[in-house]
């Protein structure tokens, strides 16, 4: 049995549509077809009705289905080892991480925990915070760095780190800064407020700014690498975790605007783990120990 002809039934499967399952194969209709035909010979038995164009599951593939559907998750559990070993890996450890974090604490830590672990294959997925839990719980994934807590109650989440949050603006030349004394709310009034670029705090921040400014007028902006390029050419301003905006401050392309009515939240960064592997401990801890190092 060819493990394409599993691939091609499983694809169709989903759609019960031919035609559907060649344009994500990127197969022809005719050779999505000759793998059902295939597979059919080989197991003896029919897997699709077909009526003109339409095609539904035949009760033998319906039973079939699932066992399909588990030979190839271990084929390409078993290929996606091997291929690891071939390349001088004998551990694993699969990391799902929130963009922020992957863009921002991860790069620096990451070079080094390679280095002093060479014979460990690291698979990065870089999702969402809401979604890492559901990473975790369906084994996805053996650890998360999230910048929120798992609702999943089979979980544990510890915070290891605890970044401050400012208010960054567009950076002025010096001059224009002190003619136009910029402050927290000249800022407000001037620029638009980008928004919902972190998961945690923004329904709580928002409702404070508003309080204090309620004539602020908003943009939101769900990704923090645009939020960033906006500020940088002076569409807005934001409020962002230090971490993020440490190079642009570095370089003068963005300032930070002293906090005076609202008191800016802390960005945490959660490592989310169901059964923690001997790989997912030495990355905890010597995360753990370069993010206190660091400080």
């Amino acid at each position: 049995m060819d493990i394409k002809w599993l691939k091609t039934f499983v694809i169709a499967a989903r759609h019960e549509n031919f035609r559907k399952a060649s344009e994500e194969l990127f197969l022809t209709q005719p050779a999505v077809t000759k793998h059902i035909k295939r597979l059919e010979e080989y197991l003896h038995i029919s897997l699709f009705e077909r009526r003109g164009k339409n095609v539904s599951l035949t009760p033998a593939g319906t039973k079939f289905l699932p066992s399909a559907i588990k030979i190839l998750k271990r084929y390409e559990e078993e290929m996606e080892e091997f291929e690891g070993w071939k390349q001088g890996y004998n551990r694993k450890l699969k990391i799902a991480v929130a963009p922020q974090i992957a863009a921002s604490i991860l790069p620096s830590f990451l070079s080094i925990f390679i280095e002093q672990h060479p014979n460990i294959e690291v698979i990065i997925n870089v999702v969402r915070s809401f979604e890492i839990g559901e990473e975790i719980s369906s084994g996805k994934a053996d650890i998360g760095l999230s910048r929120m807590k798992p609702v999943q109650t089979d979980l544990s989440s510890e915070v290891i780190h605890r970044d401050p949050v400012i208010l960054a603006a567009p950076n002025l030349k010096d001059k224009e800064r002190h003619k136009s004394h910029i402050n927290e709310e000249n800022v407000l009034k001037q620029y638009r407020l980008l928004t919902d670029n972190h998961p945690a705090y923004w329904d709580s921040l928002l409702a404070e700014v508003k309080r204090y400014y309620p004539r602020v007028r908003t943009i939101p902006v769900t990704q923090m690498e645009i939020t960033k390029r906006f500020i940088e050419i002076g569409l807005g301003v934001s409020y962002l975790p230090l971490s993020i905006v440490h190079e642009e401050l570095k370089n003068r392309k963005i300032f930070e605007i002293k906090p005076d009515k609202i008191v800016p939240p802390v960005s945490l960064t959660y490592v989310i783990a169901k059964l923690e592997t001997p790989e997912a401990k030495e990355f905890i801890s010597s995360l753990k120990k370069w993010l206190k190092e660091s400080e």
